[in-house]
């Protein structure tokens, strides 16, 4: 790693004429010499490279005398006057990992006599991620006190200068500097040091790259009325939000001689990295273009290839920025045929409630063939693997120089939601826009004008009128009549369907979630191109929100296409997170007729970040809402309101389905798990089991279970395999038996329902004739275990209470069948595997003595404990059948005992033998963390019965043998040296055992 280090300059001096030298290791270098100066300023940067944290800065101070020069070029070494010594670790604590400008004392040597230890300060800057950046005031008032800093000693080589001028000016500032004796250099140290710059290298280096030239294109550039292009059709390879305006992320990434980018080519491996000037292409729109030209590092299958890369900018208005990337590998396999586009989008992120400014960047990419090529999906299979890995390493970069704004939407919930409510309608509101019409107001005027024609008239009877009877006395009477019944009868319905719909709501806005657990909540904002199923009616919609299988519904909106709802709905607190959430809207008929829905849609929490479902447009499926694009405003936030205790709660409640102890794993175990397939920071492994996958052919890789998914990964010399599915899109679990090609292992099939998990579809090995995909897992190492939790993750995920108790009952009374105890007993006993005795000896206790090395109690513990095992954990024994106990061990090599100090699961079974002769236990031994471990298996056989010459003693025999799961050319070997290391590991443990069991008699 690279150390720079920034040397201001110096206070409260005690010499005139000094300067500085800085040590890593055996890497020196050292300051320009500044004479009469009692608080100098070198303002100069320098690079070391660090090898380990352990490493030290040395910094000491030279006083150097005028009377001692020599000749017109060399100065003496002058006299230390002082040092200062800073560990390399204490910059790596430091937040971003760079130390900010420091005061340290400089320390006189323990050889000089002085009542003051300290001679002077320095301020030092120190930094593992670049040249220094500070925007505090501040510092860049410290920064530019004296000028501008001197050139980075280990600077990547400058641009030649066009102009010759620039470098007959350096040579004449040289030799007037020597002439006049006003500054001069210290002579060279060894050949190993870091020679300091030179003034000719300050004169090339003091022109960098004009920004404001730059910022200057990007104004000329300047197009609001251009839209911000959709994503590629590749996929998206980066979607983060970074705390930083876009303008400057902008700068950072697509800016001149930008450092950051310099910094991923060194990371990459990348060399002969060259970029040329921003230029204004003028055409149909004026645009920015650049050409980028690198040398890309050698992968294990493609050697070193030379990349082009044209980048021009589709849309840059001050606050949004769009860059189109054109690569061009004409050297790679197959290079002539395609090229890779990359769109970078950079737009301004949700503002905090502390107001700091952030900005999206979301990277998407796409391949065009230019020509047909047979190999076309092998190339964007390893096209899409190796960019994923590039911008894996792009991000983490990113991510050390911005930070990441994971919690800016969680944190800003409360204001959001605030927001949404203050713009919510009242009832009163929605009457007058609902009544506010032609129809209400003709009929309310035409009221109360016959009103009040009424009251001004004198009751008459004429005709065959008679008290009580008013009939009209002319036709248009009778006109004026029929028109206001009619009207009144439209105001009626008008008036009972808002108040049905009022009815209709529920309540369910602002009503506040209850209990502890994971909260969900939506806030629905507007709808826009609503369809409606009648030609001359406008729609009334309604939304309604199903997740667990709870339900929840908004507010209708009467006579509309795009209504405005800002509902707030929340669902009370869940003891598992939720997968999915079911949205379908409705228009309303009224109370007692059936809703027709206007269109659906599901939400996958998993693919979608946190930012996204804070603030998201999703478009409606069905016939209706796809003519219509109808589409819907949501603001979704899942939130943990128990923290890890509602995680444990979660677990606890499995364990007695499982019938095994579940402990939370490591966040480090549970960020690795989430980074490989991509999950949300709210995902928690559960646990995770080493099976292969059945296709054509047998996969080695690990399944991985979670609270809402079932995920497998393997990685294959590179090739990597990863694809997971829903609890909820298993239709079922079946288990078939044993056989050959799964080396006497059971084999777990998953059946998923029609039409789901068709992302991984790559990984199953059939689809049957009703449209399921079949997934096929064996040789796990404790297949019983697997299949439970497995088992019981799925009974609680998907089945209701009535469900589960008969699925239950089903699995107990299949454990009772002898299906089980013979797949049980073929994966622990493999009768090919060739057993050698490696110890038979007669020892002075009775059989049962010695099985209490199988019992679990202190005996057992107390001696795998002193021959060297870690954390020793064993679980009960459970009949597996009348005569047949089985029980797992797991426990963890010591050091002394393995090199590697890997973990170690067992399986054991017991036996008794006939006439209470003695015992057989059987062991299946899987090694962890082992090279090769998943190769093979170590079967143990322990004979332990009656002497027949001695009273009060037992015979034991040991058998050890190696099942081989895969071949290798190391199998003699690991056979041998594991049958050797066991055998004497075995005796060293019976000779424990005899000695316990003496000293415990006494």
């Amino acid at each position: 790693m690279r150390l720079y280090v920034y040397l201001f300059e110096g206070r409260e001096w005690a010499v005139k004429s000094s300067y500085v030298k800085l040590q890593v290791g055996k890497q020196k270098s050292k300051t320009r010499l500044l004479k009469n100066r009692e608080n100098p300023v070198w303002n100069e940067e320098f690079v070391f490279r660090a090898h380990n944290l352990e490493d030290e800065l040395v910094v000491s101070v030279y006083e150097c005398d005028d009377q001692e020069q020599h000749g017109f070029f060399h100065v003496s070494a002058g006299e230390l006057v002082g040092r200062v010594s800073i560990p390399v670790w204490s910059v790596a604590t430091e937040e971003n990992q760079s130390l900010p400008p420091t005061w340290f004392s400089v320390e006189r040597p323990k050889n000089v006599k002085s009542i003051d230890k300290d001679c002077g300060k320095l301020l030092i800057s120190m930094s593992l991620h670049g040249r220094y950046q500070d925007t505090s005031s501040e510092n860049n008032n410290i920064l530019h006190r004296e000028g501008k800093f001197s050139s980075t000693h280990e600077a990547p080589p400058s641009k030649k200068t066009q102009d010759g001028k620039h470098l007959m000016k350096a040579f004449t500032s040289r030799l007037q500097k020597l002439i006049s004796n006003k500054e001069e250099t210290p002579p060279n140290e060894t050949s190993s040091e870091l020679s300091s710059p030179s003034d000719l290298d300050d004169c090339i280096m003091e022109q960098p790259p004009n920004d404001s030239s730059f910022q200057e294109l990007i104004e000329l550039s300047r197009n609001e009325n251009r839209e911000m292009p959709e994503d590629l059709q590749g996929g998206i390879l980066l979607d983060q939000t970074y705390v930083v305006s876009s303008k400057d992320l902008n700068m950072v990434l697509f800016g001149p001689n930008s450092e950051f980018q310099r910094n991923l080519a060194e990371l990459q491996g990348t060399t002969d990295f060259q970029e040329e000037p921003w230029k204004c292409k003028s055409g149909d729109e004026s645009c920015l273009r650049r050409v980028v030209t690198y040398t890309k590092a050698a992968s294990k299958l493609v050697k070193a290839t030379k990349a082009t890369e044209e980048q021009t900018y589709i849309k840059a208005d001050g606050d949004e920025f769009a860059v189109l990337v054109n690569v061009n590998t004409p050297d790679v396999p197959y290079g002539s045929t395609f090229k890779i586009e990359l769109l970078y989008k950079i737009i301004p992120g949700l503002v905090s409630s502390s107001e700091e400014e952030s900005a999206r960047l979301v990277v998407s990419w796409a391949i065009n063939f230019t020509q047909s090529t047979m190999m076309k999906t092998m190339i964007e299979s390893g096209a899409r693997q190796g960019l994923k890995e590039s911008f894996d390493q792009f991000s983490s970069l990113l991510s050390q120089k911005f930070k990441v704004a994971k919690t800016l939407v969680t944190s800003d919930k409360n204001r959001i939601l605030a927001t949404t409510e203050t713009m919510h309608q009242p009832d009163s509101e929605l009457a007058i826009q609902y009544f506010w019409n032609f129809t209400v107001v003709s009929t309310v005027f035409m009221l109360f004008y016959v009103l009040f024609h009424i009251f001004l008239c004198e009751p008459r009877l004429q005709g065959l009128e008679f008290d009580g009877l008013d009939l009209p006395d002319s036709f248009g009477e009778l006109i004026t009549c029929g028109v206001l019944i009619i009207q009144l009868e439209r105001v009626y319905n008008m008036v009972s369907h808002f108040v049905e719909a009022r009815l209709r709501r529920g309540s369910d806005h602002g009503v506040k979630a209850h209990g502890d657990g994971w909260v969900l909540t939506v806030a629905l904002i507007e709808g826009a191109n609503l369809a409606s199923t009648s030609p001359t009616d406008l729609p009334d919609p309604y939304v309604v929100f199903t997740c667990n299988g709870k339900t929840r519904t908004s507010s209708v909106k009467l006579q509309t296409q795009d209504p405005q709802w800002n509902d707030i709905l929340e669902f009370d607190a869940l003891e598992e997170p939720p997968s999915v959430l079911d949205v379908e809207v409705f228009d309303f008929e009224g109370p007692f007729d059936q809703a027709s829905s206007l269109g659906h849609a599901e939400i996958n929490f998993l693919k979608h970040t946190a930012a996204e479902l804070a603030d998201m447009w999703v478009p409606l499926e069905g016939k209706l809402a796809q003519s219509s694009q109808s589409r819907l405003h949501l603001r979704i936030f899942l939130d943990n309101n128990n923290g890890v205790e509602t995680i444990r709660d979660y677990l606890a409640n499995l364990e007695k389905e499982v019938g095994k102890k579940l402990s939370l794993r490591s966040p480090h175990r549970s960020s690795t798990f989430q980074k490989i397939f991509g999950l949300p920071p709210e995902e928690f492994l559960i646990s995770d089991f080493s099976c292969s996958l059945k296709r054509k052919m047998p996969l080695q890789g690990r399944l991985f279970l979670s609270a809402r998914i079932v995920g497998f990964y393997a990685n294959l010399f590179g090739h990597k395999t990863r694809f997971f599915f829903l609890w909820e899109d298993i239709d079922d679990i079946q288990v078939l038996s044993p056989s050959l090609a799964t080396v006497g292992s059971p084999t777990l099939v998953i059946i998923l329902h029609k039409g789901r998990g068709l992302d991984s579809k790559h990984g199953a090995k059939i689809l049957d004739e009703q449209g399921r995909l079949h997934f096929y897992f064996h040789s796990f190492v404790s297949f019983n275990v697997a299949s439970r939790t497995i088992m019981a993750l799925w009974r609680t995920r998907t089945l209701d209470p009535d469900q589960k108790a008969r699925i239950a009952e089903e699995q107990l009374h299949d454990d009772e069948k002898p299906f089980l105890v013979e797949d049980t007993g073929s994966y622990l006993v493999v009768e090919d595997v060739k057993m050698i005795k490696v110890y038979t000896g007669e020892l002075p206790t009775t059989p049962k003595s010695l099985m209490a090395m199988f019992d679990g109690g202190e005996l057992e513990h107390k001696v795998m404990s002193k021959s060297g095992c870690l954390n020793y954990v064993t679980t009960t024994w459970e009949n597996v059948t009348s005569d047949i106990q089985e029980r797992r061990v797991s426990y963890k090599f010591s050091r002394r005992i393995s090199m590697f100090g890997g973990e170690v699961t067992c399986t054991q079974q017991r036996s008794p033998l006939p006439n209470d002769g003695g015992w057989v236990v059987n062991e299946i031994m899987t090694l962890h963390n082992v090279p090769l471990s998943d190769h093979f298996r170590v079967q143990f056989r322990y004979h332990i019965e009656k002497s027949s010459f001695t009273h009060n003693s037992c015979k034991c025999d040991i058998y050890i043998g190696m099942m081989w799961l895969r071949n290798t050319k190391f199998e003699p070997r690991i056979t041998r040296n594991t049958v050797s290391k066991f055998a004497q590991r075995l005796e060293e443990i019976l000779q424990l055992v005899e000695r316990e069991v003496l000293l415990t008699s006494r």
